[in-house]
C-alpha cells in the first residue's frame, strides 16, 4: 500500500535543490543546475584587510598536476587527474581507469593587485593570497572646518 507523506523543507533554497535532484533523475542535468558538481573542489574566499585569501581543497591531486593562471583580470584554477588501477587474473574481472578535470575561475576586484599573488600547496589546500593595491585601500578624508 503506498502512502502520502506531507514534504515540509527547512528552506526555499532545500526545496529548489529537491526539485532539481527530482527532475535530473528523469531527464538528466539541466541548464539550470548549478555549475558546481561533486568533481569540483569546495573554495573558500575571505578578505582582509590588505588582500584577499582563496582556499581550494583539492585532496588526492598532485602540485605539479594543478594550474593557476590570470588572464584579463579572472583567476584561474585548473587540474586534470588520471587513474588506473587492475586486478589481474586469467581474464579481466575488473579493470577501472577513472579520470577527473575541474576549471574554477573567479573574476577578482578592481582593486586586486594582479602581479602581487603567491601560492602554496600543502596537504591538498591550495591557498592563494591575492593583495589589495594601496592606492585603492579605503580611507577617511578629514573635513576641516573654516
Amino acid at each position: 500500500m503506498n502512502t502520502l507523506a506531507l514534504y515540509r523543507p527547512v528552506t526555499i533554497e532545500k526545496a529548489l535543490d529537491d526539485f532539481d535532484r527530482y527532475m535530473e533523475s528523469f531527464f538528466g542535468e539541466s541548464p539550470m543546475t548549478p555549475v558546481r558538481s561533486a568533481a569540483q573542489p569546495a573554495v573558500d574566499v575571505r578578505e582582509t584587510e590588505g588582500a584577499y585569501i582563496l582556499e581550494a581543497e583539492l585532496p588526492g591531486y598532485d602540485e605539479k598536476a594543478i594550474e593557476v593562471h590570470m588572464d584579463g583580470g579572472v583567476l584561474t584554477i585548473a587540474s586534470k587527474k588520471e587513474e588506473q588501477s587492475e586486478k589481474k587474473g586469467e581474464k579481466f574481472i575488473i579493470r577501472e581507469r577513472r579520470s577527473a578535470s575541474f576549471s574554477r575561475s573567479f573574476k577578482l576586484p578592481e582593486n586586486a593587485d594582479l602581479d602581487a599573488i603567491s601560492a602554496n600547496f600543502n596537504n591538498g589546500l591550495l591557498c592563494l593570497e591575492i593583495k589589495k593595491r594601496t592606492e585603492t585601500k579605503k580611507r577617511v578624508i578629514a573635513i576641516e572646518k573654516k
